[in-house]
């Protein structure tokens, strides 16, 4: 490709090659794009960024698109056979297991980015945004002729802005704006040296809400993240588009057996991060009254607490030891088991921008209850639709919900059961798949290809709500 463009960069990262802007505009118009896909914690259990990089990067490359993942550790879980390529972006991996937050030994320190990230977690912070983003456009220095665009996936680390100095189409994915998690946890920071502690862990909000004010354009997932993104992160709104991602309705689906598989009172949650902003101490009172009339009543977590938190504590208080069992790193087929097993799926988080077990859930026909927080009404839809909902931080009424499912369940499906697992099937279908977040994306980066040529200012794709509904090809009708 002519007219390539290099720039300058800051010692030790190196100089990048990248579309010149008649470039950007000729791979706008290409059928099939080749795509970068940044992401600094690539695997799934690492929560919901490796999610959307295993699938979104499948379903790209099942609609024929060329697609590179730049991963830090843990290393993400691709679809290689479809054609999805790794690049591996080594860190010191610092959060590793067993022995997080360790010191690596001198040998292990390469260059002065090494030293960022090790001084950076002995002074409480973290490191991991800033450091992977300058690690990957170091790596992206070579990779001038063989890319059309950048997606970035929520590292917004401040070596994105030298990727833009390069010369690189770039955009990015916000799953929801860090300020939240800062802010509940703040809330619930029980003493002030655990407050100070998460001020200087969350310091690199700063840097995120600095780069994503910058970027050409931004990804999210639903308009209640698109709200907070603009008000919370400082982003243009007509920067903001909304792409909602999905779930994998091939994989999620009801099983042979229907209602006959379910295991009398099994509530499911997922908790893959043991935090306050999960609502799990919530759903363990509420479980605590639901056993007065419910004996048989007992929670499922996916994920597994850390030593010493509020699930743990709860748990001892309440005198639930015999019934709350934690499942951590299932594999995608025993997650899948694992819902078609449920009498109903709880989601009592008290924000979330999206909430991809919601939308799993749904998808195998498992009735749920969820808050109100954030997104999540707007994702299951009305109360009684996909879903019952409740109010945030209302243990009480979390009980109450779970009570009229669970007692309708105890000898079969019974109408309301079977009507919001129905509807839930069908919302999936219709709103949430890959196939159809992956379309979505694309639009984006056409509009970004061709704004990143001086001549090609086309109109913007409004990308502010969910796709309308229709059946896609193979789907079954609702």
């Amino acid at each position: 490709m002519s007219g390539r463009r290099f720039s300058s960069a800051r010692p030790g990262i190196g100089t990048a090659g990248a579309l010149a802007p008649a470039g950007a505009k000729a791979a706008a118009s290409r059928e099939h794009l080749r795509v970068a896909l940044l992401v600094y914690r690539g695997n799934p259990r690492s929560g919901g960024q490796g999610v959307y990089t295993r699938y979104l990067s499948r379903a790209l490359a099942r609609q024929g698109h060329d697609v590179t993942v730049f991963s830090g550790q843990p290393w993400p879980v691709l679809d290689e056979e479809d054609g999805v390529k790794l690049v591996k972006v080594p860190s010191l991996d610092l959060y590793r297991e067993p022995d997080p937050f360790r010191l690596p030994r001198p040998a292990e320190i390469r260059d002065w980015v090494d030293l960022v990230e090790v001084g950076t977690m002995l002074t409480g912070g973290f490191p991991e945004p800033r450091t992977f983003s300058l690690r990957a456009r170091r790596v992206l220095a070579g990779w001038g002729d063989r890319l059309d665009i950048v997606h970035d996936n929520q590292s917004f680390g401040s070596g994105l802005l030298g990727l833009m100095d390069d010369g690189w189409p770039l955009i990015g994915t916000c799953h929801h704006p860090v300020t939240v998690d800062r802010l509940v946890d703040l809330a619930h920071a029980r003493t002030w040296r655990r407050e100070v502690s998460l001020r200087r862990w969350y310091g690199f909000v700063r840097m995120q809400n600095r780069v994503a004010r910058r970027l050409p354009r931004l990804l999210t997932v639903s308009s209640t993240s698109r709200r907070d993104i603009v008000e919370q992160m400082g982003v243009a709104p007509q920067r903001v588009a909304i792409v909602p991602i999905g779930a994998d309705h091939e994989r999620f689906r009801p099983g042979p057996g229907g209602w006959s598989r379910r295991v009398p009172g099994r509530v499911m949650t997922t908790a893959s991060a043991d935090v306050p902003l999960k609502g799990l101490s919530y759903l363990l009172e509420a479980l605590a009254k639901l056993r007065t009339d419910e004996p048989e009543a007992h929670l499922v977590v996916v994920g597994e607490p850390r030593p010493a938190s509020d699930a743990a504590r709860t748990i001892k208080r309440l005198g639930l030891e015999g019934a709350v069992t934690f499942r951590p790193g299932v594999s995608d087929a025993q997650l899948v088991e694992m819902y078609r097993e449920a009498s109903v799926v709880a989601v009592p988080s008290l924000y979330e921008g999206f909430s991809l077990p919601a939308v799993e859930a749904m998808a195998c026909e498992v009735p749920l209850v969820a808050t109100m927080g954030g997104a999540l009404p707007e994702v299951v839809g009305p109360d009684g639709h996909a879903a019952l909902l409740v109010p945030p931080a209302d243990a009480g009424a979390l009980a109450v919900a779970l009570g009229r499912l669970l007692s309708s369940t105890s000898g079969g499906a019974t109408e309301l059961a079977a009507r919001l697992g129905h509807h839930g099937r069908c919302r999936v279908l219709e709103r949430f798949t890959w196939d159809r977040c992956a379309s979505g994306v694309v639009e984006q980066y056409r509009y970004v290809l061709s704004e990143h040529a001086p001549a090609g200012h086309g109109h913007a794709p409004a990308g502010h709500g969910y796709a309308p509904a229709g059946h896609e090809h193979g789907h079954e009708p609702c």
